[in-house]
C-alpha cells in the first residue's frame, strides 16, 4: 500500500495540492497517495483522527482549519509556534509535529525562482491576518534592512510589531503611514485579490519598488499587480510559486527528499485557475 497524505481544509475541491504533491511524488519515484480531504467545519479532530486511523502519514492543512491543527500538534517548529498557525502535519507513532512552511515558500519563491535578495531591502508587508502572521518570521531571518507592516486597522499591525520586533526592525502603522517612504518590495498578503479589491494603497508607493508580490494568485493578474505595474514597479509576481514551494517545503518533510519546483511552477502557471489562496 502507498503512503497516504492528503490536504485538509473546506472548502477544498479547488485545492492544487493534489496534482502538485502527486507531480512530486512521480519525479522523486516516491510510493505515496495523496488527495483532498473535505473536513466538516465543526469536526476537524474527528476527520483528522479518521485519516490516521486509515495509517495517514502526513496532512496539508488549509483554511480555515490552521489554528486547530496548531492546537492538535504535540512538537512544533519555531516558526508554526511564533505563526500559531500550522499548514503540515506528520504522524510520528505518538507524536504530532506541525510546521507552517508559508513563509519558507514565500522567501524561496522570491530569492530563488524570482532572483531578488531580501536581506538589506526594505520591505512592506501590507495585511496582517493570518497570511501575513505567516511568513513574518522567515522574511525577518533573511535580515531586511526594515519591514514594516501596514493593515487597514493599524492595532492589528501594531500587535505584530510588538510580537516579532525581537526578530529584526519591525515598524507598524497604517499604509498612509507609509505613503510617502520607498520600498523595495512590496507584498500584498490582504485577502482583497480573493474578491477581485484592491486593498487601499497610494499608488506612489511602488515608484522605487523593484518586485511587487501578491500571496494570492489567478488566470489573470491581479488588482494588486495591476496597480503596481502602471505605478512603476520594476516586477510583479503573484503566489503560484509560493504555493508550490510551500508544498516542496512539505514534502520534503515527509519524505526527506527535495522535489525540483520549477517544473511544477511553470505548469500552473499555464493553466491557473481563479484567485486562490495558497
Amino acid at each position: 500500500m502507498p503512503d497516504l497524505y492528503a490536504v485538509i481544509g473546506n472548502p477544498i475541491a479547488h485545492s492544487k495540492s493534489p496534482t502538485i504533491h502527486t507531480l512530486f511524488a512521480q519525479q522523486t519515484h516516491q510510493h505515496m497517495q495523496y488527495y483532498a480531504l473535505l473536513s466538516p467545519l465543526d469536526n476537524f479532530r474527528g476527520t483528522v483522527s479518521e485519516f490516521l486511523g486509515q495509517n495517514g502519514k502526513g496532512l496539508n492543512v488549509t483554511v480555515p482549519f490552521k489554528l486547530e491543527a496548531y492546537q492538535l500538534a504535540t512538537q512544533l517548529t519555531e516558526r508554526a509556534s511564533i505563526a500559531q498557525a500550522v499548514n503540515t502535519l506528520r504522524f510520528d507513532n505518538d507524536a504530532i509535529f506541525g510546521d507552517n512552511t508559508d513563509g519558507v515558500g514565500l522567501v524561496k519563491d522570491i530569492e530563488i525562482n524570482l532572483g531578488i535578495p531580501i536581506t538589506h531591502q526594505r520591505i512592506l508587508l501590507i495585511g496582517a491576518g493570518g497570511a501575513a502572521q505567516g511568513v513574518i518570521l522567515p522574511l525577518l531571518q533573511k535580515q531586511p534592512a526594515l519591514l514594516a507592516i501596514a493593515n487597514r486597522t493599524s492595532d492589528k499591525a501594531h500587535a505584530l510589531q510588538q510580537k516579532f520586533s525581537v526578530y529584526g526592525d519591525v515598524v507598524a502603522g497604517d499604509i498612509m503611514n507609509f505613503s510617502d517612504q520607498d520600498f523595495h518590495i512590496v507584498i500584498n498578503a490582504t485577502s482583497a485579490s480573493l474578491q477581485g479589491e484592491l486593498p487601499e494603497l497610494p499608488g506612489k508607493i511602488f515608484t522605487h519598488t523593484i518586485l511587487a508580490y501578491d500571496m494570492m494568485y489567478g488566470r489573470e493578474p491581479t488588482p494588486f499587480l495591476h496597480l503596481a505595474k502602471y505605478s512603476g514597479a520594476q516586477q510583479q509576481a503573484d503566489g503560484i510559486g509560493m504555493l508550490v514551494e510551500q508544498a516542496a517545503e512539505s514534502f520534503f518533510l515527509w519524505r526527506n527528499v527535495r522535489p525540483q519546483t520549477q517544473p511544477v511552477i511553470a505548469l500552473l502557471k499555464s493553466h491557473t485557475p481563479s484567485p486562490l489562496t495558497p
